[in-house]
């Protein structure tokens, strides 16, 4: 699917036909975005703009030459979006090329941050002159969102963190949680630092207007810091993970603990029985009247003894 923008009156064309680029020139269009594109479409955009796509493979490259390169002619930025899931992240990779003023986007599913961006252009679109405004506009959207992703880990840590300091217990699911967190905290932060890449990038180039640049310092200060906050965020993870494996050592070493006291109650007892059970024919004990009340007497006297003792001692 094809949607253009055109610079008069802010009109877009959405679902465009390819043969309506035979109709324009340059300077009629402000942004062609591009949604899981087919070949056909992204031939004729190619034609039109006399430029080479990337294809998925450059899109996909993570070296930094391959986030953001300039030409005689065009500028290309490469980024990855993030998409929430029940599972986790899903990385979505999105290119961007401007040309002759013109801005191409291509992406293969709906993503919320050009809905919002396109948004922003419908309501006032004369701040948005050239495709190089519209290009600064959606990366500021997705820190905006980047921001809110980085809030919500944030959220979470937190009400897990007092999840545990109130019940005091973990259990498998705990952990899952915690684990689950840093992956996606490890991910956000990678697709921040990415996205601070390409700022980068862009703030080397002498290719964009004057008026972006104040803009773009602004968004590197806050991608630099939703990457502290992101760090924050895994400090508290790591912290978390220590908390739950030593509650889990504490409740370990209270069953060893356990099972010790037991022991050690059942030795004197099992001692005494062990002696008179044995089978020899001469035992003075086994012609006695009273010989077993006797030695349960024993038995529940040694216990007595030895809990006396660990009582004194603290031990239990």
């Amino acid at each position: 699917m094809m949607t253009i923008y055109l610079k008069s009156y802010n009109k877009i064309i959405r679902n465009a036909d390819i043969k309506l680029l035979d109709d324009l020139g340059y300077d009629d269009i402000l942004w062609i975005d591009m949604q899981n594109p087919t070949l056909k479409e992204k031939r004729a955009v190619e034609e039109f703009m006399e430029i080479n796509l990337q294809t998925q493979q450059q899109i996909e490259e993570i070296e930094s030459s391959s986030r953001y390169s300039e030409t005689e002619r065009a500028v290309f930025c490469n980024t990855n979006f993030l998409v929430s899931s029940d599972s986790g992240f899903v990385i979505e990779p999105v290119s961007f090329v401007v040309c002759e003023g013109v801005l191409i986007s291509e992406r293969n599913i709906e993503l919320k941050t050009f809905a919002e961006a396109a948004k922003k252009l419908q309501i006032n679109y004369r701040l948005y002159p050239t495709g190089f405004h519209i290009l600064v506009s959606l990366l500021e959207v997705r820190i905006d969102l980047d921001a809110d992703m980085v809030e919500s880990i944030s959220r979470h840590v937190a009400q897990l963190s007092r999840h545990i300091s109130l019940e005091g217990t973990i259990d498998k699911e705990i952990l899952k949680r915690i684990t689950l967190l840093q992956d996606n905290s490890m991910v956000l932060r990678e697709n921040i630092f990415d996205r601070q890449r390409v700022l980068s990038g862009v703030m080397r180039s002498d290719r964009f207007p004057n008026d972006i640049y104040p803009r773009l310092t602004m968004m590197i200060k806050d991608v630099g810091s939703l990457l502290s906050h992101a760090d924050f965020s895994l400090d508290r993870l790591d912290y978390l993970q220590d908390t739950a494996m030593g509650l889990i050592n504490i409740e370990q070493n209270n069953i060893t603990k356990l099972f010790t006291v037991v022991s050690v109650f059942f030795m004197p007892p099992t001692l005494i029985a062990s002696i008179y059970g044995m089978n020899f024919k001469y035992m003075p004990e086994l012609s006695a009247k009273f010989g077993y009340p006797i030695s349960i007497g024993m038995m529940i006297l040694t216990s007595t003894i030895t809990f006396l003792i660990f009582k004194k001692k603290k031990w239990l």
